[in-house]
């Protein structure tokens, strides 16, 4: 019993509660910042999600597609042109709390043509100059709206640094 004890109490602490012991009873109550959300304009109706979520100190950075700012176009010229873009729109996002693209700790690239990695990989590099994030790259079968990429990441940002 002490044992199964111990195991809740470590699942509580490794999820952000803490667990509180009174002589009446036994409560939770959570140490974890709450999150906050938010969404550059022109996203589309249909998109039920945030542009960027921060909690403490990261930011959460929804994928990105090539899209031009207030429309569900994609710019014309595939990964290369479609990448500057997306990084175009990732930095209009991470503004919106502050954030730049030196900001960045990781990102994930999925493309929908591995072929295509040189050009995404120049139109990256370019983007973000000499600042370099943890970064994964996938092939996928299909994006949104027929892109050729596809870009979501991870910033650090400690609360109250205002730049």
């Amino acid at each position: 019993m002490m044992r199964l004890a111990a195991l809740a109490a470590s699942a509580f602490a490794l999820s952000g509660c803490v667990l509180v012991a009174d002589t009446a009873d036994v409560r939770i109550e959570r140490d974890t910042p709450p999150l906050e959300t938010y969404r550059v304009d022109g996203l589309p109706d249909w998109a039920p999600f945030s542009s960027v979520a921060r909690a403490g100190d990261l930011l959460f950075v929804s994928g990105h597609l090539g899209r031009r700012p207030g429309s569900e176009d994609l710019v014309p010229g595939g990964a290369g042109p479609q990448t500057t873009q997306t990084m175009a729109n990732i930095e209009t996002s991470l503004a919106l709390v502050g954030a730049t693209l030196d900001d960045l700790a990781s990102c994930t690239i999925y493309l929908a043509d591995m072929a295509d990695y040189p050009a995404m990989n120049a139109a990256y590099a370019a983007a973000l100059g000499d600042h370099r994030p943890a970064r994964a790259t996938a092939g996928v079968n299909a994006l949104a709206l027929g892109a050729a990429v596809e870009i979501e990441c991870v910033a650090y940002l400690p609360e109250g640094d205002d730049k």
